[in-house]
């Protein structure tokens, strides 16, 4: 290998400013532009959905029907919810408490129908008119739906 053997007297390579300046001014030109590009948040006034109070009175009336089979099987709104060995109707009175406080916080008056079969036996439906009773539910309308 041969060695490459430099002149003392001729001018170094040394450290380039010319070109270092060209690249600062193209890095300063970059930020530049995109500094116009950055695109500002703003707050968007809105409120995330919850339970708020109505000031008003709806004209809705919200009508909930529970219906009792011949057997004894309550269902409400066509989901079943107690057997026939059922008395105390935990289910039933948890879901009446639910759709009483929904229908304070909307200010609209709770309306439950009791539809029973003709040959339902009518202590059945006391249970039934009693779970609405502890819940506070007051109006309560009956009905014999008519055997297919």
């Amino acid at each position: 290998m041969r060695r490459l053997e430099l002149d003392p007297n001729e001018g170094g390579v040394g450290f380039q400013i010319a070109p270092m300046i060209d690249v600062v001014f193209v890095i300063m030109l970059f930020f530049m532009v995109m500094a116009g590009e950055v695109k500002v948040e703003k707050e968007l006034n809105c409120q995330l959905p919850g339970q708020m109070e109505t000031s008003a009175k709806a004209e809705f009336v919200e009508e909930q029907v529970i219906q009792i089979n011949a057997v004894g099987d309550v269902s409400l709104n066509e989901e079943p919810y107690g057997k026939a060995d059922d008395k105390l109707l935990q289910n039933l009175r948890g879901a009446l408490m639910r759709i009483k406080a929904n229908c304070e916080a909307a200010k609209t008056p709770c309306q439950i129908t009791i539809a029973s079969e003709p040959k339902t036996k009518h202590g059945r439906v006391m249970d039934v008119a009693d779970a609405c009773s502890e819940t506070g539910i007051t109006s309560l309308s009956f009905n014999v739906t008519e055997e297919e």
